[in-house]
């Protein structure tokens, strides 16, 4: 009897990272020069601000924090709101060997199987973390909350910070959503309970808000693998919840208040765009055959009702929906903006200045973003040119692309390996994607994708269907089926 030889997963995603132009490990001169940073000193001026009550939500497993949040009511019944983001540029000067290869990669991958990390963990996980521990230097971001969920950007300025409490996306979501106990750090540190409620409060004022005027709720499935002992034993799909969104909902405040305050300095950014949606008549077209008629120009108004009601009225087919409608709107990208331009604007998020810069242990655009910040809060000249910001916002949105297809591509690989022995089995499956390319479906159990090789003629998407696993292919992330009856 022959033993089929097993599968490593971990050289599948190092020959991935590779094949789209990454480098998987860090060179030993980024090491030698990492291993001899310390943290740094803390500037003259910079704001205590350690004694507030600080904290995060994150994955359970998450160890590069990047941003910390604490809130306090003020007159009116709003809320000020303070995000705090960790100093990274702090410990990684420009054209460091450290920043050299955080620039190439442009961003940290995060396959399931193993993770890519844009710095090393000494810094990432270490001295640039915003962890519970000794206070941190961070950059700190003001604005206030109206009761209606518009807001009015305060002050930005440097700060140290002490994280107070991490805390875990599905224990803190559970409890907001009544239906989890209150998690067990409540009673350890006085006043985060209530802390977390005020958190929550702002985050529904702005959603609703931002609802208001035209973002989009959407909701994708994307299926991550469980791994134990390096063998694949599940497949996941993330919850999106309550505190998911509060965070969602914090930074999307943020990255505005950063764009707004860089504006009146007259520095020149980077923004974060989702032009209008490259093919608005597709999403017309599918609109209409849930009998939704939307209008011939883009509207994200008229689009976010629609799928409102389509939530609401199929919740168990909304992500596939949802997915059709993320691929019709197109790629977000990063852009340059001179100081005076008029504001690209973000389609699904339905704000007008928008970038990213709350997440600089694991973007390199965020690091790019905190140093135009930290040179225009010290009076300095600008770090980049135009044509720097135009190159580099060139090659992080190509980065930004190939990280997602080597996470697409891990996914298929891991869902290859974990239904390796079903083959001959027939699954309950809805269908996904229709077109010449070739026609796709999504398996209820677990929750993976594949090719319907046979007997695809007629399918359309949304439409439930039989099918029987013929073939799986880890090394190329093949799932491939055959379609059962009519």
């Amino acid at each position: 009897m022959t033993t089929r030889p097993s599968i490593d997963l971990k050289a599948i995603a190092r020959d991935a990272m590779e094949t789209y132009g990454f480098s998987p490990r860090f060179s030993p001169a980024v090491e030698r020069e990492v291993g001899a940073i310390a943290a740094p000193a803390v500037p003259h001026g910079v704001r205590d601000l350690s004694s507030l009550l600080w904290s995060s939500i994150d994955n359970i497993d998450s160890l590069d924090l990047d941003q910390i949040e604490c809130c306090e009511r003020t007159g009116r019944g709003e809320i000020l709101v303070r995000v705090a983001i960790a100093d990274v540029d702090a410990s990684v000067p420009r054209a460091s060997a450290a920043d050299r290869h955080a620039a190439h990669n442009g961003t940290s991958v995060y396959t399931g199987v193993e993770t890519f990390p844009m710095l090393p963990d000494r810094l990432s996980k270490g001295i640039t973390s915003l962890l519970p521990g000794p206070p941190r230097l961070a950059i700190v971001i003001e604005y206030t909350v109206r009761t209606d969920g518009s807001t009015h950007n305060g002050k930005i300025y440097r700060a140290l910070v002490r994280n107070r409490a991490k805390l875990v996306y599905e224990e803190v979501g559970d409890w907001l959503e009544d239906i989890g106990d209150p998690p067990a750090i409540f009673s350890d540190v006085p006043g985060l309970e209530e802390q977390v409620l005020l958190q929550h409060e702002a985050a529904c004022h702005l959603k609703r808000y931002r609802i208001e005027q035209g973002a989009l709720d959407l909701e994708t499935i994307e299926a991550a693998p469980v791994m134990e002992e390096g063998t694949v034993t599940d497949l996941v799909v993330p919850r999106q919840n309550a505190a998911r969104r509060l965070i969602e909902e914090f930074m999307i405040g943020a990255n505005g208040a950063v764009v707004e305050y860089l504006g009146r300095a007259g520095v020149p950014m980077i923004q974060r765009v989702v032009l209008t949606p490259k093919n608005w008549d597709g999403i017309v077209a599918t609109a209409a055959e849930y009998g939704w008629r939307l209008p011939k120009k883009p509207s994200a108004k008229a689009l976010s009702k629609f799928l409102l009601r389509r939530k609401k009225a199929d919740p168990e087919r909304f992500p596939d929906l949802s997915l059709t409608i993320v691929k019709l709107i197109g790629h977000g990208i990063y852009l340059p903006l001179e100081p005076g331009e008029p504001p690209y604007g973000h389609f699904g998020l339905a704000v007008t200045d928008y970038t990213h810069g709350t997440a600089p242990n694991r973007r390199y655009v965020d690091v790019v973003i905190q140093r135009l910040l930290k040179a225009a809060l010290q009076g300095e000249e600008t770090p980049y040119t135009r044509d720097d910001l135009e190159n580099i916002a060139a090659w992080l949105t190509d980065r930004e692309r190939a990280s997602e297809k080597v996470e697409r591509f891990m996914r298929k690989a891991a869902a290859a390996v974990l239904l390796e022995d079903r083959i001959g089995e027939t699954f309950d499956a809805l269908v996904t994607g229709a077109s010449e390319k070739g026609t796709y479906v999504r398996i209820v159990s677990p929750p993976v994708e594949g090719r319907v090789m046979q007997g695809e003629g007629g399918l359309s998407i949304g439409q439930r269907v039989r099918v029987r696993l013929v073939r799986t292919d880890p090394y190329r992330g093949y799932i491939d089926f055959e379609r059962v009856g009519r």
